[in-house]
């Protein structure tokens, strides 16, 4: 297990990046608001029809769906929606609003199938696990402690009745979960569970970490994961592996960089992907809400995609007596989009590869999925005109981008820009086809979101065929 750190200088703070629940129950839709005036249009080129149109439904909400979230320097992200497909090909969408977490249930084609099941008391999308007879959802839930925080829970749902909410944080392990940015996958037998959490008494008391946390399908804690890994996490990402421990990385601010934490429990020796500044706020944002994804090929290698401003320089902080502590000089002022790969659940192949290079552009709201057989689907959203500031860069939003590469990195298409959004978790269903949910509007990353989220009424269901 990690030990705290010796000091309290670098706490991950409330104000640096809210809990999702503020302003969950606000209509008013800010000044500089998210909608853009001007609409991307769609590239064709004559590799175009590798990459198939993406088709929509519309699948109108039963509540108010809040669709903005303030990140480190109150910076615009998507509100994070969860997609996840259930063994029978069902869907179930996962999204939060004033009165709880909303599952909405819905046809293999995307169309609504039933009323929406409300978590009460749930304060955030963590992860989902579609199974035919409901769903598991990893959820935040009010809690009793010193820093009158939430704390993270597991809760299952079967034929609309709750089956088990399992708190994973409380008093007994000295831990909360005032935010998640979780992961939350299941093998067919248990689940995984990843989260950050903030200390609350014991040796990390006042400091942030993660969890990693397995429970049974009847929703028991079991053995295995790890009560504090790296610190603080930046970043989350979990793939569920049939034996053994589940395959994990983190961003981790203390090292500076993307990590393999799988079954480690402490990134003190994880295995480097890639050095990157990390302070809050610096990485390019969180798996796999805002960023990233992490998926496995048939011969067992794996893939991840993240916004990285790089390394000019990395060296071990001379002023830490730990010997932990890095320090990381950025290549970049804007995040490209970066591609690394694992040879195996623990181990880094190569240098990450870059997508993008243009330097006055930020790159934001990066995500990976597999398409077909031997392919990848890279996804982003691009920023012209960046402007950046401690980290964090505001722009004129200049489209969605979907690429398609293999897995060594290789370009098979050129960028398609496209208006289907891609804020949150996406499913693949059984004839390959990608399906994610999505608010129906162009953004702006002008300027900070300073007030409350506007909201939408309808979801968007995309969904692109190999």
């Amino acid at each position: 297990m990690t030990k705290a750190r010796p000091t309290t200088s670098h706490r991950r703070r409330h104000v640096a990046r809210k809990p999702l629940a503020a302003g969950l129950g606000a209509v008013g839709v800010l000044a500089g608001a998210w909608y853009a005036t001007a609409t991307p249009t769609t590239t064709t080129t004559a590799a175009a029809p590798q990459l198939a149109a993406v088709t929509n439904t519309t699948v109108n909400l039963a509540a108010k769906f809040p669709y903005l979230s303030a990140g480190y320097n109150n910076t615009r992200e998507w509100t994070r929606t969860a997609t996840a497909v259930a063994p029978n090909g069902t869907l179930r969408v996962a999204w939060p609003a004033s009165d709880g977490v909303h599952v909405t249930p819905l046809t293999a084609a995307g169309r609504r199938s039933g009323t929406d099941t409300v978590v009460k008391g749930a304060k955030e999308v963590g992860g989902l696990v579609a199974h035919n007879d409901g769903f598991a959802l990893l959820t935040r839930v009010s809690d009793t402690n010193k820093w009158k925080e939430t704390a993270a829970a597991l809760i299952r749902y079967k034929n609309g009745t709750q089956a088990f909410r399992t708190k994973l944080t409380g008093t007994a392990s000295h831990d909360t979960a005032p935010l998640l940015d979780g992961q939350l996958t299941w093998n067919g037998t248990k689940y995984g569970t990843y989260f950050v959490v903030h200390g609350a008494g014991g040796f990390a008391d006042g400091h942030f970490g993660d969890k990693l946390s397995y429970v049974s399908a009847k929703g028991a804690k079991l053995t295995g994961g790890w009560s504090w890994g790296c610190s603080h996490n930046e970043g989350i990402a979990l793939h569920a592996e049939t034996t053994g421990a589940f395959t994990s990385l983190c961003f981790d601010d203390w090292r500076s960089g993307l990590f393999v934490s799988t079954g480690i429990g402490a990134p003190d020796n994880a295995p480097a992907v890639q050095r990157e500044q990390c302070w809050a706020g610096y990485c390019g944002g969180t798996f796999a809400g805002r960023t990233g994804d992490l998926v496995k090929s048939s011969t067992g290698r794996y893939a991840t995609a993240f916004a990285s401003r790089g390394a000019a320089s990395a060296a071990k902080n001379p002023d830490d007596a730990s010997g932990r502590g890095w320090t990381v000089k950025p290549k970049t002022s804007t995040h490209q989009v970066a591609v690394a790969f694992l040879k195996n659940r623990n181990t880094p192949a190569g240098k990450p590869v870059y997508l993008t290079s243009a330097a006055g552009t930020e790159n934001v709201d990066v995500h990976i999925a597999p398409y077909g057989k031997d392919r990848l689907l890279v996804s982003w959203e691009s920023l012209k005109n960046a402007k950046c500031s401690s980290g964090t860069c505001t722009g004129t939003f200049t489209g969605t981008h979907l690429r398609l590469i293999d897995w060594n990195g290789a370009l098979k298409t050129p960028d398609k820009v496209v208006q289907a959004r891609i804020s949150g978790d996406v499913a693949t269903l059984k004839d390959g086809s990608l399906t994610w949910a999505y608010a129906p509007v162009t953004p702006s990353y002008a300027s900070a979101l300073t007030g409350a989220s506007p909201t939408t009424t309808t979801l968007k269901v995309a969904r692109l065929k190999p």
